[in-house]
């Protein structure tokens, strides 16, 4: 199965000139983030616990497999012994989490490009942030079904007066989840901003973030609320604008202009607004603006909407025909993204 990872994505952007001391602590800083405190391998006793096998077993399969290689590092080493005065060999497996530090924090190869050697380790951390990711999105999907089922237990076993509500428990721990992840991705992005690199993790995926200021006050907090599964195809679209903005491909403005048209027809249909009679995005536009669903966003608010669909979106989205291909320049890409990023998180914080 083919596996998203940060290497392939920007294989043609460069990011690194070459490995120093930041970036060898980055490396090491971040696989402890993963073996420490997201998936850790050992018990306090110094046991493999039940499940890590499998989880570092499918993150190391996954991108040895991206990568085109057997294995990320050797799977053991072999061992001499004597047994009645001969030496005998044997082979001595390597616990995974050890097999994935030797690739992730191995010394630096100087026969490989620096940019690929930090983009491929760079790639386990991305698979393991996202695989906690996806674990905490489904405790969080399955979070009112342990709650009902909590509170039929303690309605259940009523009479017997045991103290404390098992839902405010249930609700407890997953908050603990939840705060713990959000903590580990804010380490890693500081991580990444101490190592020099213009580089944050959000929703699954490392990406390039342009502006530190721009990532603090839209980019985070933007990520923050398309990370609910109704906003999908909204994070899966600005995903797409900037990895085609970083790596030079066409029309990364039209995607972003995508996810902000998806985040309007939602709540448009969210708040029942839709009627089945609209014509594109303006249509969706009127249905916010409108007096009659109580005026969702003002009218200097809907014509500054409009002018992105019809004079940045359509431009692109249509066939020149024999005229010069419509292109945006970097600086107006950017502000685009920016915008529709913006627009996205006023909208969605007004429901």
């Amino acid at each position: 199965m083919l596996t998203d990872i940060f290497a392939e994505r920007y294989s043609i952007v460069p990011i690194w000139r070459g490995f120093g001391e930041a970036e060898r602590r980055l490396l090491v800083q971040a696989f402890r983030i993963v073996s420490e405190q997201l998936f850790p391998y050992w018990t306090p006793e110094g046991k493999e616990r039940d499940d890590a096998k499998a989880t570092w077993k499918s993150m190391h399969d996954r991108l040895s497999m991206e990568l085109g290689q057997q294995q990320l590092a050797p799977m053991g080493y072999w061992a001499q012994t004597k047994m009645a005065g001969n030496d005998h060999q044997y082979w001595v497996s390597s616990a995974l989490v050890h097999v994935c530090n030797n690739f992730v924090c191995a010394a630096y190869d100087p026969n490989v490009p620096a940019d690929r050697f930090i983009k491929e380790r760079l790639s386990f951390v991305e698979i393991a942030f996202r695989d906690r990711e996806n674990a905490v999105a489904k405790a969080n999907a399955e979070l009112p079904a342990k709650i009902a089922q909590a509170e039929a237990a303690q309605n259940l076993h009523s009479t017997l007066r045991i103290p404390g509500n098992r839902a405010d428990g249930v609700r407890a721990a997953n908050k603990t989840f939840n705060d713990a992840f959000r903590a580990n991705v804010c380490e890693l992005n500081e991580r990444f901003r101490r190592a020099g690199t213009r580089l944050n993790y959000h929703n699954g995926f490392i990406q390039i973030a342009e502006d530190e200021a721009i990532e603090r006050e839209i980019e985070t907090p933007f990520w923050a609320l398309v990370n609910d599964p109704k906003w999908a195809n909204v994070d899966t679209d600005m995903k797409e604008a900037i990895d085609r903005r970083d790596s030079g491909g066409r029309d990364p403005a039209f995607y972003a202009a995508k996810a902000l048209e998806s985040t309007i027809k939602i709540i448009s249909a969210e708040k029942g607004w839709t009627h089945g009679g609209e014509r594109g995005a303006h249509s969706y536009i009127d249905n916010l603006a409108s007096a009659k669903n109580g005026s969702f966003i003002s009218k200097w608010e809907q014509s500054a909407l409009k002018l992105i669909f019809s004079d940045v979106r359509n431009e692109l989205g249509h066939g020149p025909g024999n005229e010069p291909m419509p292109e945006l320049s970097s600086h107006q890409t950017s502000w685009t993204i920016e915008s529709c990023m913006s627009w996205i998180k006023c909208l969605i914080n007004r429901l």
